[in-house]
């Protein structure tokens, strides 16, 4: 038996990896790759393992990182079940659809600019046609039930904490006598998170794959972080700016719409309207409400699926969020997507970068290759469909919204193994990879490595 590394190795998009087990092929995750366009031509290249020779895929959670690549995989034949969490699958209906409609629109515009220089048209990555049969081969699991998914391999999906329905992955292996337990972490979430439940422990394994994403540092404390997000509020409302939070659909755009109703007088967010303008997002937060028994915060209002939020305002249509570009001020927009890769932000962005009384708080974690990342670095210019902007506005980086657990979290969750198994590290860049590597080793004894992309490891 052994596990190859086919993604999100000394990366942080593009999760992928296989498992081989008595002559079966288990895919965990099957993520897209996520950056600059040259990074994104890789979800292009073929798996080195023929489509109709994977067995069972199994997925930790719905961000298109870890799930964004399974109607490719559909639509190169693969016909078997996809195990995951319940509240998965009914987020990956929306967020797989949502992706397929954005690699259509992609070739579409890519298409009119081949034509012009007499070249032959691209084919989308996949269609929604294509995410509408990923969706249709799920197979929900809850947590804590275990699932023989092919012989030999049983499965268990636990808590992580992270978004909902995001799982732990407990892979127990048997092949010639030998038995082996793999524990995915996919991405783990941290602790007293305003929505969330905190990460699963779990006791034993014989080798751990740990997700990485900020391995090499803290997230500021939760207080700290709840005291900037009152400034940005107060400050914009001296300054009469509009303020443009670019959120991922799943995950912080609840965090967000919980935390402005519970701070809604302290913050006086009663001055404001929110909009949430992401008919995803909007979508998303339905499931939420759908899937509350999850976790214990109070998001919404007794027996509905209308947020607490008082002055809270969805904007499904086009019309609807192009009338948000008429307004100066008053305005919170929470919108995707949140790398600002795409989405109805870049309009946002494009109305309201230039007025240095208006805000930007990205909330989420930026890649390198990416907007939001350019803009975290200090850009003083981007480039929007052909122009050039400046920017002006105020860009505020809020690190303890993060969904990801920072260092303390990540040591923490692996210090809840009894037996110190050794740890592959994944989901990571190297800096932050060799900075965690470091302190499991020093705090706890841990056998660590760094996969390769390609990298195969015998268990």
């Amino acid at each position: 038996m052994e596990i190859q590394f086919l993604g999100a190795a000394g990366a942080v998009t593009g999760s992928c990896y296989l498992i081989r087990v008595g002559g079966q092929n288990v895919l965990l995750d099957c993520g897209q790759i996520q950056g600059s366009r040259r990074d994104e031509q890789s979800n292009r290249d073929s798996l080195p393992i023929p489509v109709e020779d994977i067995d069972a895929v199994v997925l930790s959670h719905a961000h298109i990182d870890h799930s964004g690549r399974l109607p490719l995989l559909v639509r190169q034949g693969y016909t078997g079940p996809i195990y995951t969490h319940h509240a998965t699958h009914a987020l990956c209906e929306i967020m797989l659809r949502d992706s397929a409609y954005i690699h259509e629109k992609d070739a579409e515009w890519e298409n009119r600019i081949r034509r012009r220089k007499g070249l032959a048209p691209i084919e989308p990555l996949y269609t929604r046609d294509d995410a509408e049969r990923a969706v249709g081969q799920f197979s929900g699991i809850d947590y804590g039930e275990p699932r023989e998914i092919v012989p030999g391999c049983m499965i268990q999906l636990n808590d992580a904490g992270h978004i909902l329905g995001a799982s732990i992955v407990e892979l127990w292996l048997a092949e010639g006598g030998v038995k082996r337990k793999l524990v995915f972490s996919g991405d783990l979430g941290y602790r007293a998170a305003p929505i969330m439940e905190d990460p699963t422990l779990i006791e034993r394994a014989d080798l751990v794959l740990m997700e990485s994403t900020y391995g090499d540092r803290q997230h500021r404390s939760f207080e700290d972080t709840l005291t900037e997000l009152g400034e940005v509020f107060a400050h914009a409302e001296r300054y009469k700016g509009n303020v443009i939070i670019p959120a991922f659909a799943v995950g912080r755009t609840q965090d967000l719409l919980y935390l402005l109703a519970e701070h809604f007088d302290a913050w006086k967010i009663g001055g404001w309207r929110v909009f949430l303008d992401s008919p995803m997002a909007i979508e998303a937060t339905e499931v939420y409400a759908r899937f509350r028994h999850l976790y214990g915060a109070k998001l919404f209002r007794d027996g509905g699926d209308r947020p607490q939020l008082r002055n809270f305002v969805a904007t499904k249509t086009s019309e609807e969020s192009m009338a948000l570009n008429r307004l100066e001020s008053g305005a919170i927009i929470i919108a995707g997507s949140g790398m600002c890769t795409g989405g109805r932000v870049l309009h946002h962005l494009k109305h309201n970068l230039w007025r240095s009384q208006c805000h930007v708080v990205i909330v989420g974690y930026q890649p390198t290759g990416t907007l939001g990342r350019r803009l975290v670095d200090g850009a003083e210019y981007i480039r929007l469909w052909q122009q050039t902007i400046k920017v002006n506005a105020k860009i505020h980086t809020i690190g303890g919204l993060s969904a990801h657990a920072d260092q303390t979290g990540l040591l923490d969750w692996y210090a809840g193994f009894k037996n110190r198994p050794p740890v592959c590290l994944v989901h990571g860049e190297p800096a932050a990879q060799a900075v965690l590597a470091e302190r499991l080793r020093l705090d706890h004894g841990a056998d660590v490595t760094l996969p390769r992309l390609g990298e195969t490891r015998r268990l």
